[in-house]
């Protein structure tokens, strides 16, 4: 039988479309937040009804609780299965059921729980993260039905807002339920609404705390002043050291990758001031392009800073001061290594050679596609008959941690990280949307990508 076409494809997924966007409403009104307790009743719904949903399509799915690592219970998880060939490839396919908290309603103008269409755009929680992934997998599915030439993983995750305490032990337990030759990770995002983009990268993570001592004890800055430096002035001339003139991280050790698979377009600066808000007359730290300096180079941040408050401050020289630096790290990079070399930095670099002390924090490592993969260069084939138009990758300057810990525990396994969001999405934010026509050709994409597995 010859492969379907894009055109018949697409055919199908306009058939089905009231049913995804019915499924896509229907979750949105779950409430599935995780904040609110992973082990709670609302979770458990929330993964029976994609449990339902992926069972219309064709896959033997079940709810299965997880467990943390102490042993107490986790997450509630989607896992199934539906094998067309024991010979054919395997393709493992991921999303989650769990949404961001909303912390005050009012500052949305739809009601955040009921999904609102206005324009192409369908508004509420978990409408892009990630209950737009968990109606792409459906609606692929749906559209191949007979014509599936590959077998199907599932794994829909019930705690991925909450950092995955439990998905290591869970993947690790269920290894043989979740091996497979390609990983699909929905929950990633597009250049555009209208152009689409494989995620080609992720930068790492971790964190320091560090402590900077001048003095033993408080005493008057009349009397010492002067000499003596309070230890946030020290902090500051350390926190500055770190960096060159440029604004670029300047600490031996730190590597600095380019942007994964080449740099298609660079990204927008008049966006990003727009999107962040940046005052006029800020001028952009770094060198290079901006999507290296916003993918994969490393940044550094001070996210926590111990200091007295300005009400109630009085004429004392602080002897110490604590501050958190968080490393965004070039997603080749391993974190154990950049937090070494920070912290070596740090040490070697004590203003005045007042007493600086590190404590090593949390890393996670970033990851990086391999952009000459086959499943690559189908990822990228699909979405161009799909979108009609070329795919435009890019990196994420975040971190996803599991990613990489699914590359581990599978290491031949090749790894796209697709999904639905665009720059309107507002994932996390007020206002939460996915747009309708990117998310039909987002089915359609994945749908084009399994049929090329297939072959």
């Amino acid at each position: 039988m010859a492969a379907l076409t894009a055109s018949e494809i697409r055919a199908r997924v306009e058939g089905d479309w009231d049913r995804i966007v019915e499924l896509l409403s229907r979750k949105v009104a779950l409430k599935s937040v995780s904040a609110e307790g992973i082990t709670g009743e609302h979770m458990k719904r929330s993964a029976e009804f994609v449990a339902d949903e992926l069972r219309k399509v064709g896959v033997d799915a079940k709810v299965v609780q997880s467990h943390n690592p102490d042993g107490t219970p986790g997450a509630w998880e989607v896992i199934g299965s539906h094998i067309v060939d024991p010979e054919a490839p395997t393709v493992l396919l991921y999303a989650h059921h769990d949404v961001q908290p909303v912390p005050d309603p009012a500052e949305w103008d739809t009601d955040p729980f009921v999904a609102t269409t206005v324009g192409d755009r369908l508004y509420g929680r978990g409408s892009a993260d990630d209950g737009g992934g968990i109606a792409i997998h459906s609606g692929a599915l749906k559209a191949l039905g007979d014509d599936l030439k590959v077998n199907i993983k599932v794994f829909i995750e019930g705690e991925e807002e909450m950092g995955s305490p439990s998905f290591i032990p869970f993947i690790e337990e269920h290894a043989a339920e979740f091996e497979s030759d390609v990983i699909v990770v929905a929950d990633s995002g597009n250049w555009a609404a209208d152009i689409p983009s494989l995620t080609t990268s992720l930068r790492g993570n971790t964190t320091v705390d560090v402590t900077v001592r001048s003095l033993t004890h408080p005493v008057h800055s009349g009397q010492y002043g002067g000499p003596i430096l309070d230890s946030n002035t020290l902090a500051a001339m350390l926190i500055a050291s770190l960096y060159d003139a440029n604004g670029d991280v300047a600490v031996p050790g730190i590597a600095a990758d380019e942007p994964v698979g080449g740099l298609q377009r660079d990204v927008d600066e008049a966006g990003v001031r727009t999107d962040a808000g940046i005052v006029d007359g800020y001028r952009l730290a770094g060198t290079g392009s901006l999507a290296s300096r916003l993918w994969t180079k490393p940044s550094l941040t001070v996210i926590g800073f111990d200091a007295h408050p300005v009400d109630g401050s009085f004429n004392v020289i602080s002897p110490a001061t604590r501050f958190r630096l968080s490393l965004r790290t070039a997603p080749s990079q391993r974190p154990e290594e950049a937090q070494a070399a920070l912290a070596d930095f740090l040490r070697a670099h004590a203003p005045f050679g007042a007493e600086v002390t590190v404590e090593a924090g949390d890393n996670g490592m970033g990851w990086a596609m391999d952009p000459n993969a086959e499943a690559t260069k189908d990822a990228l084939e699909a979405m161009e008959e799909a979108f009609g138009v070329a795919p435009i990758n890019q990196g994420q300057g975040g971190s996803i941690p599991f990613i990489p810990e699914l590359q581990r525990i599978f290491p031949a396994a090749q790894v796209l990280v697709t999904g639905p969001e665009d720059p309107k999405a507002n994932a996390h934010s007020p206002n939460e949307s996915i747009s309708l026509p990117g998310l039909r050709d987002n089915v359609i994409t994945e749908a084009l990508l399994l049929a090329k597995l297939g072959k």
